[in-house]
């Protein structure tokens, strides 16, 4: 087997998972996985949606041929049910092993005898198993087109992001440019951010400081969104920025790919210079492994916030707000770090994706940008504050993407606000019939994203009024 596939699952899901396993008794158990399926440019991730846990006794029997099987009945019943929701089949079973598992003899001889039958009855939906050791995880995938995958990499998202494979693996050296953040992650850190994707949507006061501290990092492969020109009133906060820029009618998507170039020449960068709904733009984020949300528009929240319930992605929402009374006076400068993760952090459930201002900013972009904040005023915006922000959701993916804290107590976005010197830990609600991360969870490429427009060359190419016709369908024929 020369293709390889990737598992993605919760931790909250890989956690019940691995309490069932392993009990403590050093016996062997079983279960069944069904996996949303996304196609990466050919290379097939999967996204564990549901388990079903194996009962011994009742669902995982003595077998034939081996030690135990799942039943017979239990598999047929959830190998329709993936036919029928097109989900992907994973069985599932334990070994007694730590940091390296592979499947024995027995197993293999098995999957040859099941896996044709149940790649028919699956008719066309990938099919295969999983074996486990406590921190090693193995996969054998049977693929529509007849041909079989190893596993590439399980990934954990939760608030801490981890990663599982069949065996060790070592990192490969860095370059000196890094040795002083080495020091503190390690070469095997290095490699991750320099293995990484990670995408910046707005490029603004927030994400114009996100993309300079992620080119200093040294993250391979940047995706920059953002449909705005620079303006004169942008300077004071967009990093990167000058007044040349503004005369030359800069693309704020180019002013972010110099600085990041000017920081570290080999990053690959992708440019996006239209609006996140874009349908090249949205694809391309489903293949992240992180995204920065830095953008003010609740149709970008929207878009965002689907991709990661829906892809797993895990997403950070960045920003800062001023508010003053009628007078001017001012009465709270914030900074909000705002994680969603899957089926967690959901800014829908959480009343931050507002349908009035949705409805509002599903007119032309003259209107939407005069109607960006509510009012025809522009919104007060100071870089200190987009620092305070972009600062902490950039610690927040260092620490968490790369495994150096565990997680601890109960899901929090983070509120700092100044004038009080508190910062407010709010716990997110979270809505049983969620229409964004209860229906999306885990669905991958079976459900459209939210408002999702047409391809950058077809959007170009029609008038303002086919636009703005064009942006209402998608808006309203979610």
């Amino acid at each position: 087997m020369t293709k390889t596939c990737d598992v993605w699952i919760s931790e909250a899901d890989h956690l019940a998972l691995m309490a069932h396993l392993y009990p403590g008794d050093r016996d062997e158990y079983g279960a069944i996985l069904r996996a949303g399926i996304v196609d990466i440019s050919g290379r097939l991730r999967l996204l564990v949606r549901e388990i079903a846990l194996a009962k011994v006794g009742v669902d995982y029997v003595g077998g034939q041929f081996g030690y135990r099987a799942l039943k017979p009945t239990f598999i047929h019943k959830h190998i329709t049910g993936c036919r029928d929701e097109r989900l992907a089949y994973l069985a599932v079973h334990n070994h007694d092993c730590d940091d390296w598992v592979d499947f024995s003899s027995i197993d293999l001889e098995s999957h040859e005898r099941g896996y044709p039958a149940l790649r028919d009855i699956g008719k066309g939906v990938p099919v295969g198993a999983l074996v486990y050791g406590r921190r090693a995880v193995e996969a054998d995938i049977w693929l529509p087109d007849g041909t079989r995958a190893k596993l590439g990499e399980y990934r954990i998202i939760g608030k801490t992001i981890g990663r599982r494979t069949s065996s060790p693996r070592s990192a490969v050296s860095q370059v000196s440019a890094y040795d002083r953040q080495v020091r503190m992650f390690g070469k095997a850190g290095q490699e991750i951010l320099s293995n990484s994707k990670v995408a910046i949507v707005g490029l603004g006061g927030v994400g114009s400081l996100v993309a300079e501290y992620a080119a200093r990092l040294g993250i391979g492969k940047l995706v920059l969104v953002d449909p705005d020109e620079i303006e004169d009133t942008n300077l004071s906060r967009v990093v990167g920025a000058m007044a040349a820029d503004v005369a030359a009618h800069r693309r704020k998507t180019e002013i972010a790919a110099r600085l990041i170039r000017a920081a570290n020449p080999g990053a690959k960068i992708a440019q996006y210079p239209v609006d996140v709904l874009n349908a090249d733009a949205a694809s391309e984020l489903k293949s992240c492994d992180y995204i920065f949300l830095c953008a003010d528009s609740m149709r970008a929240r929207l878009l965002v916030n689907a991709v990661s319930h829906q892809y797993f992605v895990p997403v950070v929402q960045l920003g800062a707000k001023i508010v003053t009374d009628a007078r001017g006076a001012l009465v709270d400068a914030m900074s909000a770090v705002r994680a969603v993760r899957p089926g967690e952090g959901c800014l829908w459930c959480n009343g931050f994706i507002p349908s009035g201002v949705l409805a509002l900013e599903a007119k032309s972009d003259e209107e939407r940008k005069a109607q960006a904040y509510g009012t025809h005023e522009p919104n007060p915006s100071v870089i200190t504050l987009n620092a305070v922000a972009a600062a902490q959701g950039m610690n927040d993916f260092l620490f968490d993407y790369l495994g150096l804290r565990e997680a601890a107590g109960d899901w929090r976005y983070e509120h700092m606000h100044f004038l009080t010197h508190k910062t407010m830990r709010v716990v997110p609600r979270r809505e049983e019939e969620c229409s964004e991360c209860v229906r999306r969870y885990g669905r991958g490429d079976a459900l459209s994203l939210p408002g999702v427009v047409a391809k950058m060359s077809e959007v170009q190419k029609q008038s303002p009024l086919k636009q703005w016709w064009t942006n209402l369908l998608a808006r309203f024929g979610r």
